[in-house]
Order: structure tokens, then sequence, then C-alpha cells
């Protein structure tokens, strides 16, 4: 087990770990070369030139500025100087309500800590029960902190009994507080948000057939009928899967084009070649612009086959549909209710926002959702079990005395001073750490499956499952395997009646493990969340190898969202290691503290300056994460009235039965209260909203607002950008006049957008390409946030 020494040192090697990370950021972000790695949103936002146009060849690549590299930490105060409703502005309601959770984590832990502390350290400390067990079980001097060291039937146990009571008041006091704020800020938000098409549609699926009509009549003949006031129109969605699969194919080949054509524009003296084998390194080698311009058109012939095949066959047309209204309350009506008899047909519910949409899962058969969701949950049950293998050797690293005495030939390394305090104090958390590398990855695959319709409920769902994956391995998982491992002689050779004292006093022991856990991921982890290796590995090589045009460019720096299925589950898991230690294992808290303030600053520093959030779900994710500090709350409780049933504090453990009961009283009325606010929409706030919007706009024409916002796919085409929106400028540009522009597209030729995204005349409102996307499909361009703010590249 690991002593206050292993523990010494696990947070000198992961303080200095985080340090050097800090010192690498510091350096790195302030060189030329490395700029659109750090800052990429602002140059996505339009805020943000290249700082290598105006500098000789070795400045372009190396900051040589002295001065800033002694001002290198000015990052931090920087970061704190957004306003929350700035950073609403900037980066998206989402991004400031995910800031919000570190600091109701803050505000939740601070108190607690000081607390704690003061009052139940010193009541465990002096009793000194363990001193009598240490013949039997495996103890530290860390353990002499906690609740394992007051004696059975002690009176001491009143003033844990008190502290818990007192600290379910406070953080159900902070959680009230901040669902209410949330909620409040997520109806302005929405109150003040200027016209959007998620506004006014609403997704219909299960769209009974109708022998002799076709889907899309059916859905126009039973919205004219049952909303005559306020139906505008439909969209129908088409299983486009294998056009898609084209149409990356030709995105692919308009991209080497493009570069074959900037290439030859630059040496116009000479015709570029390919090879026209495997990856052009074998076969004939030919004219490499005529050969890719032969390509592209015979994949235009075989895509425009398909797309025609498409609106021609009846079963191409999915029971699905983007139904759109006149008004806010019509569609919050229909999103709302129930359109028929039958509850299995006509469902509807708000459509997502059009960059929100996973296209390939509307055509999942509605009936097969169910099937799916159950074999998913078999699937997840059964992950959940494999990786207690895991598990339960990361464990086996963490309690080396436990295995000494059953396996003593492996003493002589084990006892060697510096390994033992590596393996026990460092090599468990960086374990488990590893062994957790992937499992978001696959939870979200899994989640896909399920057949969800949104990358925001994809994101959420993923999310739930490793959260459960975390709840039961990690911290449920580490406490069983860890004790039977860490108390394995005591097991073998006592009575199975005393098994359950041996494992009631070992529980609270388990914050040495969590303690290392903390500082791998919550420290040393949380640093190299700001350094941003990978990406920047990645953007160099992608970009010494693979960029070929400023979109290829735009690609290679975009750093996607914030990854919510990892981050939220594992936020939540140090609520929960918090909340269930702070009166079992209080020493454990400062480490928890240390964590949310350091998470808070660099994740703040990401919001700003990394992260470019594709979605805005307004805070939906928000009561999931009320719901799980809740369900840390009742776990808490639950334990602390199991552990102190193995104390035989028979006088004081009743008093805690009522505290789940309360919990669980207060977390329905939080539900009732708050919850309906992410779930629906008021129609009292549509009709304020829908008044207001016709008395300052009179003659706006909705149904040609919302004609293109959800068409599918399948009528948006690539057309040939001019040689001057693909070109990359090596010297200069903005990604976001460079970026590829491309126009809507029906059956009927597009309209065209120049480069600066202005409208030509009688030409609908333009997409812009995005990043994430699929290559077939552009997203509406929404005007970018106006923020003045802004940072310069030398400071």
């Amino acid at each position: 087990m690991a002593t206050l020494g292993d523990i010494g040192v696990s947070a000198l090697i992961n303080i200095l770990t985080a340090f050097v990370f800090l010192l690498a950021f510091a350096i790195l972000r302030i060189q030329p070369i490395n700029d659109r790695v750090y800052f990429p949103k602002w140059y996505f936002n339009g805020g943000r030139n290249s700082p290598r146009g105006s500098r000789n060849f070795v400045g372009k690549y190396v900051n040589l500025n002295i001065c800033t590299y002694l001002t290198f930490l000015n990052w931090m105060p920087a970061a704190l100087k957004m306003s929350e409703t700035e950073i609403i502005s900037h980066a998206g309601f989402d991004s400031a309500v995910f800031l919000r959770i570190y600091t109701l984590g803050l505000k939740i832990f601070f108190p607690i800590t000081i607390v704690a502390l003061l009052v139940l350290i010193p009541v465990n400390v002096s009793s000194g029960t363990l001193f009598f067990l240490k013949k039997e079980l495996v103890v530290s001097d860390i353990d002499k902190l906690s609740i394992s060291n007051v004696r059975p039937r002690s009176i001491r146990f009143f003033a844990h009994i008190g502290l818990e009571y007192l600290f379910t008041i406070w953080i159900c006091y902070l959680l009230y507080k901040e669902y209410d704020n949330v909620a409040q800020m997520r109806l302005n938000f929405l109150a003040s948000q200027r016209r959007r098409a998620e506004q006014f549609t609403v997704l219909v699926r299960n769209v009974p057939h109708s022998s002799g009509r076709s889907t899309s009549d059916s859905v126009d003949q039973f919205f004219h009928k049952n909303h005559p006031e306020h139906y505008l129109s439909h969209q129908a969605v088409y299983n486009a899967n294998k056009f898609a699969k084209l149409a990356k194919k030709r995105a692919r080949l308009q991209n080497w084009l493009d570069y074959y054509l900037l290439k030859f524009e630059r040496h116009p003296d000479k015709r570029p070649t390919t090879k026209t084998g495997w990856f052009g390194i074998c076969g004939r080698r030919v004219d490499a612009i005529e050969y890719y311009k032969q390509q592209m058109k015979d994949l235009d012939a075989r895509m425009a086959l398909e797309r025609q095949k498409i609106i021609k066959d009846p079963k191409a047309i999915l029971p699905v549909a983007f139904v759109s209204f006149d008004s806010r309350w019509g569609a919050a009506v229909c999103a709302q209710t129930q359109q028929s008899k039958n509850p299995t047909l006509w469902l509807t519910n708000w459509a997502p926002e059009p960059q929100d949409v996973y296209w390939q899962n509307l055509a999942i058969p509605f009936v097969s959702l169910s099937i799916r969701k159950l074999v998913i949950s078999l699937l997840v049950f059964a992950l959940v079990f494999f990786y207690m293998i895991p598990i339960a050797f990361v464990q086996s690293l963490a309690n080396l005395e436990g295995l000494e005495r059953v396996a003593p030939f492996l003493r002589p390394v084990i006892e060697l001073k510096f390994i033992k305090s590596f393996l026990q104090g460092f090599l468990p958390g960086l374990a488990l750490k590893i062994f957790l590398y992937i499992l978001p990855s696959v939870l979200m695959v899994m989640s896909k499956i399920e057949g969800h319709v949104a990358v925001s409920a994809l994101e959420r769902r993923a999310a739930a499952k490793y959260y459960y994956f975390m709840l039961v391995n990690v911290f449920l998982g580490s406490i069983v395997t860890g004790t039977a491992f860490e108390q394995l002689d005591s097991f073998i050779h006592q009575s199975p009646t005393q098994i359950p004292r041996t494992i009631g006093v070992s529980i609270p022991m388990k914050a040495t493990f969590f303690i290392t856990y903390i500082m791998v991921d919550g420290w040393a982890g949380i640093a190299s969340e700001i350094l941003r290796l990978k990406p920047l590995v990645i953007f160099h090589l992608k970009n010494l190898f693979m960029v070929k045009t400023e979109r290829d460019r735009a690609k290679a720096m975009d750093p996607g969202s914030v990854e919510f299925p990892e981050t939220l589950p594992s936020l939540q898991l140090y609520f929960l290691l918090g909340i269930v230690y702070a009166v079992v294992t209080p020493i454990l808290l400062p480490f928890i503290l240390v964590f949310f303030a350091f998470a808070y600053l660099v994740y703040r520093h990401q919001i700003i300056n990394v992260y470019n959030q594709h979605y805005e779900s307004v805070g939906a994710f928000w009561p999931h994460v009320h719901s799980r500090i809740i369900a840390s709350l009742l776990i808490s409780q639950l334990l602390l009235l199991g552990l102190l049933s193995t104390k035989k504090a028979a006088n004081s453990t009743p008093l805690l039965v009522a505290l789940p009961i309360l919990t669980l009283f207060f977390h329905k009325y939080c539900k009732n209260r708050f919850e309906p606010a992410f779930r629906k929409y008021p129609l009292e706030e549509a009709m304020a909203k829908d008044t207001l919007e016709r008395s300052t706009e009179p003659d706006l024409n909705v149904k040609a607002f919302l004609a293109d916002a959800y068409l599918h796919p399948i009528f948006r085409s690539f057309e040939e950008e001019e040689l001057s929106e693909v070109k990359v400028e090596k010297q200069k540009s903005p990604v976001h006049d460079d970026s590829s522009v491309s126009e809507l597209s029906s059956p009927s030729p597009p309209h065209i957008v120049d480069e600066h995204h202005n409208h030509h005349p009688q030409s609908p409102p333009h997409y812009i390409y995005h990043p994430q996307s699929p290559p077939h499909f552009v997203y509406p361009s929404y005007p970018p946030h106006q923020y003045a703010y802004s940072y310069d590249p030398e400071h």
C-alpha cells in the first residue's frame, strides 16, 4: 500500500511533469509555425491572421522577440479576462455552461475541504484503532487519517454523520441555485437568439405507409389537415448513404485536381504528371490534370445516375421528414404533443439544428431502434465486466504488500525503494489512464449504432455509457478488486464472518489509489491537454505531406469541439470521489480542489483559443450533470451507512437512513421544476418571440428562409472553385477568407458565392464548407460572433 513517501514521490513526478508541459506550451505557443495549432478558434472566427506573413525566413518559424519569452505565463490572466457573456458570444452557450461545472466544483469543495480537514482529521487521528489492527491488515500513515482509524461503537461517529448532513445540505443548495441559473440562462439565450431554422422545424419519424400515396404526399396531407393554420412545408429525407460515399470520393479527386492546377500555375513550363496505379506509385504515367479531370467526369456521371435513381425510387424516400411551420408557436405545439391516436406513429420532436443532424442514422428503420438499443446495452454490460481484468491488474500494482505475502519471490525486486515508490505512487494511475484511452471512441461507435439522429445526442449517450463504466469499473471495481488484493492474506485466513468487517475497514484505504489517479489524470493529464502535443505533431505532419490547398489546411488545423463524451464523465468521477471521501478520508479533498482550479483555468484558455464548437445544444447536458452529482450524494450516503454498520455504530447509524430519502425527494423536485426548460420550449416564450418578430419584420418570408435549411445532401453538389479560392497562400491568408465555399444546389445549377461570402443578386442564403462535415454536405453559414477580443501573436 502506498505510504506518505510514495504519495510524495507521485506528487513530485506529476508536478514536475505538469510544469514541463506548461513550460513547453508557453514556448511552443509563441512560435509562428505553431500559431494555427494553439489559436485555431481565432482563425475560424476570422479574428486572426498568420504571423508568418511579414517576417524573414527564420522569423516565419521561430519567434525572435526575446521579451515574449520573459512573459511566458501571461496566458493565465488572459484566460480569465473574458466574461461569461463574452464567452457565450465568442464560443457558444454550451462552452460557457461546461465551464460552470468547474466553478460548481470549486464552490462545493472549497468550504467542504476546510471544514473536513479542521474537524475530521483530528477526530480520526486521535482514535488510533488501526494500531491494534496492523498485524491483521495492511495499513499506511494516510489510512490513520481516515474513518477506519475510529474505534467501533465510538461516539466520534456522530461527527461524521453530522458533517454528512451538513455537506449534503450545502451541495443540494448549490445544485438548486446552479440548476435555476442555467435554466434561466438557457431561456434567456433562446429568447435572444436571432431567427434560426430549428426554431420552426420539427422532425417527424415513423410516417405510416399509405397505399397509392407517396410518403411526401402523406406528410403534406396529414399536416395540412391537423395543423392547417401554421403548417408551411416539409423536406423529405432520402436514403443517400451510397451517394455520400461517391461524394467523398469526388471531394478527394477535386482536391488532387486543385493541387495539380496550383502546381502548374507556379511552373507553367512543365505539365504535372502522375501514375495511374496504387497511390500514384506504380502504373502508367499520364498528364495529372487531364487524368483527374477525366476521373471526375466519370464519377460525375455515376453520381448523376445514382442521384436520379434515388429521386425516382419511392423506396429511397424514408418515413422521416423535416416539417416546417410559419411560427415558433406552431412548431412548439407540434413538437410537444401526440399527433396520432396510435402513439407509435407520427412521432414528433424538435429538429436538431442543421449542423447537428447525423444524416446516416435517419436511414435506420424506426422499428429496429429498440432492438439496437437492447443489443448495445448488452454489449456495454459485457464490456464493463471485460474491463475488470485490466482494472484488477492495476490494483495489483497498487497493493504490492498483499502480493508479497502470497508471492514472496517477488520481494527482492519490489523492495527496491525507488521501484516500490514508483509502482505504488505513480504507475497505477498511469496504467489506468492508458487502459481508458480508447474506450470513449468505442462507446461513441456503439452510440451511433443505437441510431440517434443528432451529434449532440450521440455525445450525450456516449458520455452516459462512459460514466456508468467509470462508476462500476474505476470506482467500485477499484475498491472491490483493490480490497481483495490488499487484504488477500486476511481474506484467506480469517473466518467468513469477519470478511465484511475487513471490507468495511479497507474501503477508506483506497483513497491512496485515487489520490495517485487524480494526480496523474487531473494534474499531469490536464497539463497535457493545454500542450496539445498530439494535435501539434499531426498538424505538422499533415501540413508537410497532405496539405495541398487552403481547404486541406483548414481541415488539418480544425481542433473539433470539446470532447464531451470523455470530459463530462471524468468530471463526474471527480465529483463522486470528492463527495464520497469528504467524510471517509478527507485528506483526498485538497487534490480534488487543485484539479478543479487547474482544469478550469486550462479549459477556459482552450475554449477561448482552441476549440471550435460545431453545434449548439443550449446546455442540454446539464440535467445529466445534475443527476449524476445527486447519484454521487446517494452513493456517499449508502457507503457511509454500510461502513458504519461494520463499525458496530448501532446508536448513530439509524440517523443516516433519512438522508438518502430526503436527497431523492430533492432530486425529484428539481427534476420537475427545472428539467422541462431543457426538454420543451414554453409556448409563452414562443408566442412572445413570434409577436416581436412580426412587429419588427412585417414582410418576413419565413418559407423562403426555411426552404433549404434541411435540404438533403443529395441535392447539394460540388462546383469547381475558382483557383483563387483554393490557392494555398504560403505567406498569408486567414482561413475564413480562403476556405472553400460551396453553394446550395438542387437539381438546377447552383448560384455563385464569392470568396468573401457575399451574395450575388438573386442568390439564396449561402452555404459554407465545414471542416467536420461529410464532404457531400455543406452547412448553412451563420455570421461569426462579433466580439472584439484578440490576441497579439507576439504576446
